[in-house]
C-alpha cells in the first residue's frame, strides 16, 4: 500500500494518487508578510516541511509552492504607521520570515512566488469571471457571485447558513449577497494600484493563490494545504472562481494542519499571547519547536505550555547525546556497519507510520526506540556491539533527517545549546567556572562535603559535572531513559 492522506474535501483518508506518475504538485498558502511569524505560522510551515520531505525521500519529483502576500490593507496599514513604503515592509519582513524559517531547518520551496509578481494573470482570471457572468463590478470593485457557483460550500462541509454565521462578512451594501466575496479592489487615495479593465485598483486576497497555484503547477494538481482556519472562506472561495472560471477542477486533495493554542488560550492579538518564532528560539533550539509539534499528529489541535516545551527540550538532548555517544565509539572502535535486524523492523514501522497520513507521532516513537536501542547497546558491550551501532545509528539520523531533526552539528549544539541553558538557570560561565574550581580545590583538601554541595547545587539547575584525567567537564543534565546513558 502506498501513501495515504486525509482529504478535507472528503473527509476520510485516500490513497494518493499523483496527477503524473513519480510527481507531486503541492501549494501551500504562505504568509501575508505585515509582521514578523509567530508559532502558528511556524506550525504551518514544519508541517508541510515534513510532508515536502516525505515525497523526496519515497522518490517522487516535488514541485513545492508556497506564495508571499505582498500587498494586503495590513500591509498598508502597517506602511503607514511605520512610515515607510509599502514595499519596503513587504521586504522587511519576507527577510524575517526567510530567517526564522532557516532557523526551523525548513527547506525553501521550489517557488516562492509574490502576489504582486502576477497581477496580469489575477487580472484575466477576473476578467474571465466577469465575461463568464460570475462575477460583478460595483464602483470599481469587482465581486464573486456565489449563488453562480453550485459546488460553494462543498469543501468546507457547510450549510449556507453556517457559513453566513462563520464568515467574516462586513456590511457591504454593494454586495448581492452577503457571502459574495471581492475579487479586486478599487484603491483609495495614497495606495498602490494597478490598471485593468474594469477599473484601476488591485487584487483581493483569495485571487492570487488561484492564479499563482494554475501557474506554477497547472490544473487540476495533487495536494492543496494551509491552516484549517483557511478552510472557509479562503480555500472555498479559492476553489469556487478557479473551478468558474477554467470549468477544471482545482485540487484533488485537501491537506490542513491544526490550530496551536497557548496555554488552553486560542491565540490572539486582543489576548496578547502571540508567541514570536524569534522570542522562542532565543530561549530554545528551535529544532525544540520542530519536535514539539510533530510530537502530535499534524491534523489535531496542539496546546503550547511551559511544561511541554521543558518535556521536549529534554528529549531533544536525548537524541542529541546519542549521536555523541555514537561518535565517542565511533572514535574509539573504527569499524564497519553490519546491519541489525530489530532496526530494520522499526525502520520499516517508521515508513509505515509516515504512509499514513504522515503520522509524525508514531513515526517519532520509533526514532526514540532506536534511540534506546543505540544506547543500550553501547551500555552493554560496545566492542562486540559496534559494527551494528553504526548500522543503527545511520538509520536513526536519516529518518530523523527526513523530519527535519538532528541537522546541528554535534559540537555547535553543544555549546549553542550549554549558553542556552546557563541563560536559563540565570548562570554565567565565568560563575560557574568559579563553582567548578572551587569544587576541584575542596576535594584537592579533602573537603568532600563541600565538593558534593556544590555539585548538587549545580545538578538542581540541570548540570551535570564529569570528572576525567583531563579535567572537570559539564553537560546538561536530561532525563535519563532506560538504556540511555
Amino acid at each position: 500500500m502506498g501513501i495515504r492522506v486525509y482529504n478535507t474535501f472528503s473527509g476520510k483518508k485516500e490513497e494518493f494518487r499523483p496527477v503524473n506518475e513519480g510527481k507531486v504538485k503541492l501549494y501551500v498558502c504562505g504568509v501575508t508578510v505585515y509582521d514578523h511569524c509567530h508559532i502558528g505560522h511556524a506550525r504551518s510551515a514544519i508541517v508541510f516541511d515534513v510532508i515536502y520531505r516525505y515525497f523526496m525521500a519515497r522518490g517522487y519529483e516535488v514541485v513545492f509552492v508556497k506564495n508571499f502576500t505582498d500587498i494586503d490593507d495590513k500591509i498598508i496599514r502597517k506602511s503607514n504607521s511605520e512610515g515607510i513604503p509599502w514595499k519596503d515592509v513587504a521586504e522587511k519582513y519576507i527577510v524575517s520570515f526567510h530567517e526564522d524559517m532557516d532557523a526551523l531547518h525548513v527547506l525553501r520551496p521550489t517557488h516562492e512566488p509574490k502576489a504582486t509578481e502576477h497581477i496580469e494573470d489575477m487580472i484575466a482570471l477576473v476578467d474571465n469571471l466577469i465575461n463568464n457572468g460570475i462575477a460583478y463590478k460595483v464602483n470599481g470593485d469587482v465581486y464573486f457571485s456565489v449563488e453562480n457557483y453550485k459546488g460553494y460550500g462543498e469543501l468546507s462541509g457547510r450549510t449556507l447558513d453556517e457559513m453566513m454565521a462563520g464568515a467574516r462578512v462586513e456590511i457591504d451594501e454593494k454586495k448581492r449577497n452577503p457571502l459574495d466575496f471581492v475579487l479586486w479592489k478599487s484603491s483609495k487615495e495614497g495606495e498602490p494600484k494597478w490598471p485593468a479593465p474594469f477599473g484601476d485598483g488591485r487584487p483581493g486576497w483569495h485571487i492570487e493563490c488561484s492564479a499563482m497555484s494554475a501557474k506554477y503547477l497547472g490544473l487540476p494538481f495533487d495536494i492543496h494545504g494551509g491552516g484549517k482556519d483557511l478552510v472557509f472562506p479562503h480555500h472555498e472561495n479559492e476553489r469556487a472562481q478557479t473551478e468558474s472560471a477554467t470549468g477544471v477542477k482545482f485540487a484533488n486533495y485537501w491537506l490542513h494542519n491544526g490550530f496551536v493554542n497557548i496555554e488552553k488560550e486560542k491565540m490572539s492579538k486582543s489576548i496578547g499571547n502571540i508567541l514570536l518564532i524569534k522570542d522562542f528560539i532565543e530561549e530554545f533550539h528551535p529544532e525544540v519547536l520542530r519536535l514539539f509539534f510533530l510530537s502530535t499528529h499534524y491534523r489535531n489541535p496542539i496546546d503550547y505550555n511551559k511544561k511541554s516545551i521543558e518535556d521536549t527540550n529534554q528529549a531533544l538532548h536525548r537524541l542529541y547525546y546519542t549521536l555523541e555517544r555514537v561518535a565517542e565509539m565511533e572514535k574509539q572502535l573504527p569499524v564497519e556497519p553490519k546491519p541489525y535486524g530489530e532496526a530494520e523492523e522499526l525502520e520499516k514501522k517508521y515508513y509505515e507510520a509516515m504512509d499514513d497520513d504522515f503520522n509524525t507521532a508514531l513515526a517519532l516513537s520509533y526514532i526514540f526506540e532506536l534511540s534506546k536501542m543505540l544506547n543500550k547497546m553501547l551500555d552493554d558491550d560496545p566492542t562486540i556491539n559496534a559494527p551494528f551501532v553504526l548500522f543503527t545509528n545511520r538509520l536513526f539520523l536519516s529518518l530523523a533527517n527526513t523530519l527535519g531533526l538532528l541537522h546541528d552539528n554535534l559540537t555547535d549544539f553543544t555549546s549553542t545549546e550549554k549558553i542556552r541553558h546557563l541563560n536559563r538557570v540565570g548562570l554565567t560561565p565565568e560563575k560557574l567556572d568559579r563553582m567548578i574550581a572551587e569544587r576541584a580545590e575542596a576535594r584537592k583538601n579533602k573537603d568532600y562535603k563541600t565538593g558534593d554541595q556544590i555539585r548538587d547545587v549545580l545538578a538542581r539547575m540541570g548540570i551535570l559535572l564529569q570528572d576525567s584525567p583531563r579535567g572537570t567537564e559539564w553537560r546538561i543534565k536530561h532525563i535519563t531513559m532506560k538504556g540511555e546513558g
